[in-house]
Order: C-alpha cells, then structure tokens, then sequence
C-alpha cells in the first residue's frame, strides 16, 4: 500500500476510535437511574473555607461570650476599579463584607443583620399591612389578634458597625525569569530548552470601627498581603530519522487572589476583636502564622483605657513602625506614615 494510500485509511480509523472512545463518557440518552447523559469528572469534597487566621478567631470565642458585644457589618467594597479584560467581570471579590461576616462569627462575636434588610423590611411591611397571620409558637396569645404585631423596640441596635474598602491590587511588582536552550549544532541534533519566572502582587485593605451611638471612629485598620506566582517550562526537540518529536511539559501556580482578600480580612477582624475586648493578642500568640520575624512582637496590652486611647496608642506599635521594612536599602529610609519617625 502506498504512502498515500494509508494516510486516507489512516483517517477513518482515527474517528472510529475516537467515537468509541467518547461512547463510553456520553450516551446520546439519559441514564434511567441516575437522569444524567454524563457522570461528572472530579470528587474534591467540600470543606471548610479557612485562613491561617481562623484558629485564632475561634479561639476568641470564648472572651467574646463573656462581654457580647453587638456588631453590624456595612458596605466593604471594592475600589480597585480593577476588571477582566475580556469585560467579564471584577479582579477583586465584591464579597469582602461576607468575609467580614464570616470572620465576625468565627470570633464569637454577635452579629445584627444591616448588610441586607431588604427581606426584614418586606416582612414588616407586609405585617404593617396585617397581612402576616399571628405565629402561636413565636408567642402569640390565644384568642389575641390573628396577625403578626410590630413591637416597638423589638430589633436590638448594634454598639458598633464595620465599614471600609479593598483599596490596592498592583500587579507584578517585582518578577524575575530565567531561561536557557541548547542541543547539537547539528540540523538534526537533539535541542532542549527551560526556563521559569516568579513574579509577586499584592492587595490592600482599609477598614474603619465606628460606635454606632456617636459616629466616632474608634480603630482603624490598614493591611496588605503580597500574593506569589510562578512558571516553569521545559521542553526537549529532535529528528528520528525521517521522523521528529517536540515535546513540552510546563507548570504554574498563584496564589489564590479572594483567599488573600479573606485572609486580610480576617487579620484585620482579629486585630480589631483582640483590642476591643482587651485580650492581649492571647490568642494570636505568638502572633500572626504568617508574619516574618520582624513582624513577631506581640499585641499590645489594654487594661483599663478608653477606646480613644487604646486607638492612639496603637499607631505605634512596633508591627507598624515602619510600613516600609521590607524595601531594599536603596529605598527611602522614612515614609512619614503611620508611626515613622
């Protein structure tokens, strides 16, 4: 048989197997069992969303239970301005105030609902207009009126509210590459190449406590966290005879972006949480999991202080001395930020 002869074989033979093949993954009708034309690939199981920050919040529990305090959580939002450049969307998480929720509660901390009333506000409008029934289990009186009551006084106010912004997302800055080719000189000699880069971001938050009663202002918080990515590359090509191969494998990885949102979230939560309830930083000892050893100096103490006062003190603590610690030498020794002499 000719040389052409077997491409055209070739050809058919390659769709046929092909056909088999998908046959066993998708059937043209659904199974009568399972109602499914296709049994989906993966398995992970669903588990817990955490950060290094979460055992710590836990464990803030137990100072928060003896003291409740009422806190509400208000519009975190993103003011990066940073989108998809296919217009599909945001690069930063619109959920920051969930995150908040999420990490509020993980501290034990009571929560009132100002996020989204819009389901509280139709239930009272519905039962302003008596058309709610009474509800006997929740307390309504036999032979009382046969429609929910609005009780004044019956929503409990928050002592403090949460508020602020994801306020930084920079890209790339700082990468470094290297790569590198070589092989026979010969036109049919055996030629490889390699190479990987890393390259480093970084997302910023501001958030502020404010007391619901005054409209004072009494903690501010501002965190960054660098995110890491990298790229690994080889590839080897050669001629067999009249025959040649070009093979590749290649890898990469970054850091999951909304998992540092939450993780600066939920430091922030903890830091906030720890001075409001005067804990010492017990239960961030001997600090944060992820810090460097310059960043290890343990919280300040409080005892008896005024919020105000715990507030201005802690602008100079020494994991804020220096916003600027990590820069190279060559860089400005002082900022005039916070806490910089």
């Amino acid at each position: 048989m000719t040389r052409r002869g077997r491409k055209h074989l070739l050809k058919p033979l390659v769709l046929l197997i092909a056909a088999i093949a998908l046959e066993g993954c998708i059937s043209p009708s659904a199974d009568p069992v399972t109602g499914r034309y296709t049994a989906p690939i993966g398995g992970s199981p669903v588990i817990s969303n955490e950060t290094p920050y979460s055992a710590a919040l836990r464990c803030m529990a137990g100072y928060t239970a003896q003291r409740p305090i009422r806190i509400a959580v208000g519009q975190i939002a993103d003011y990066t301005g940073k989108a998809e450049s296919d217009n599909s969307g945001r690069k930063i998480t619109q959920g920051a105030a969930l995150m908040a929720m999420s990490g509020l509660s993980k501290a034990g901390v009571q929560l009132v609902e100002r996020f989204d009333t819009s389901v509280a506000e139709m239930e009272l409008k519905y039962a302003n207009n008596r058309l709610i029934g009474a509800d006997a289990a929740a307390g309504g009186a036999p032979g009382g009126p046969d429609y929910r009551q609005i009780i004044a006084g019956s929503i409990p106010g928050s002592d403090y509210y949460l508020v602020g912004g994801i306020t930084e997302l920079n890209f790339n800055i700082r990468s470094e590459g290297a790569s590198g080719d070589g092989g026979g000189t010969a036109t049919n000699g055996l030629k490889g190449q390699v190479g990987g880069n890393m390259y480093v971001m970084n997302v910023g938050l501001d958030l502020r406590l404010v007391d619901t009663k005054t409209l004072q202002v009494v903690d501010v918080i501002s965190y960054q966290k660098q995110i890491i990515g990298h790229q690994v590359s080889a590839g080897v090509f050669d001629f067999l005879g009249a025959n040649f191969f070009d093979a590749s494998v290649g890898e990469s990885a970054l850091e999951p972006i909304q998992l540092a949102v939450r993780s600066v979230i939920e430091r922030a939560v903890l830091e906030m949480t720890t001075r409001l309830y005067h804990t010492s930083g017990s239960c961030a000892a001997p600090t944060d999991p992820l810090a460097g050893a310059d960043d290890r100096a343990p919280m300040p103490t409080y005892t008896n202080a005024p919020v105000t006062a715990r507030n201005e003190e802690h602008n100079n603590d020494a994991s804020r001395q220096d916003p600027y610690r990590f820069y190279g030498s060559s860089d400005p020794a002082s900022s005039g930020l916070r806490g910089s002499e």
